[in-house]
């Protein structure tokens, strides 16, 4: 039997008790049992469905060849990790941060820490041994429900994100940022089109329809 994809449509599953739960957390987890790209991650071995999220970004802008180096900012639970290990292959390199503890990753290098630490920026550095090809940021503060203080407080990180990349990409190199719908802040969008060859932003089918992230994508770094 030919397997589904994500997208497909399966039968609703259902809660069997709501009791002790909270509408929002019977929501949630009602969305998480019926949601395809779940599904698919634990059926192949990925630590989230984010995993589909840099799948769909790399298929269509081609960020990933063997033996590229990686680095990967905001990577717990690890989902992207995995990606970029994958499509980097045994002579890639990986290395992820996140201030949020990852369960290790055979051949990925990953730190527990908060990139807005310089100290921290610093040791990451210096585990790079040079040039990378690829500068991935999936950060993300927790949302305070304040549409204009998510944006600004998501743009700040992909300021930081970009920053970091300009110190560390290698010429022809490419750079992904989370953002939020309602526009790139100007003058991040002017600095990466002064910096890159081709910007755009992208929404991958697996980002959820009613969330308002989407990725703003630089290919071909020039300093």
């Amino acid at each position: 039997m030919k397997k589904k994809s994500p997208g497909s449509r399966a039968l609703s599953v259902r809660l069997k008790s709501a009791r002790g739960r909270t509408l929002s957390s019977q929501l949630w987890l009602t969305r998480q049992l019926n949601d395809p790209y779940v599904k698919q991650a634990k059926l192949f071995g990925y630590r989230s469905r984010a995993a589909y999220k840099l799948i769909e970004i790399d298929d269509k802008f081609k960020l990933f060849k063997p033996g590229f180096c990686v680095v990967d900012l905001g990577a717990a639970p690890g989902g992207w990790t995995q990606v970029a290990l994958a499509r980097v292959g045994a002579k890639g390199t990986v290395v992820g941060i996140d201030l949020t503890p990852v369960e290790p990753l055979a051949e990925a290098t990953l730190i527990c820490g908060d990139f807005n630490d310089l100290e921290v920026r610093e040791e990451l550095k210096a585990l790079l041994e040079g040039p990378v090809d690829v500068v991935l940021s999936d950060m993300a503060a927790s949302s305070t429900g304040h549409p204009q203080t998510d944006h600004i407080r998501i743009m700040m990180l992909a300021e930081e994100a970009f920053s970091f990349a300009q110190d560390t990409l290698k010429e022809g190199g490419s750079f992904v940022a989370k953002v939020l719908q309602g526009g790139t802040e100007k003058t991040l969008l002017m600095l990466l089109k002064k910096h890159f060859t081709k910007v755009a932003h992208f929404k991958p089918p697996a980002s959820r329809s009613d969330s308002a992230e989407m990725y703003v994508i630089a290919l071909g770094y020039h300093s």
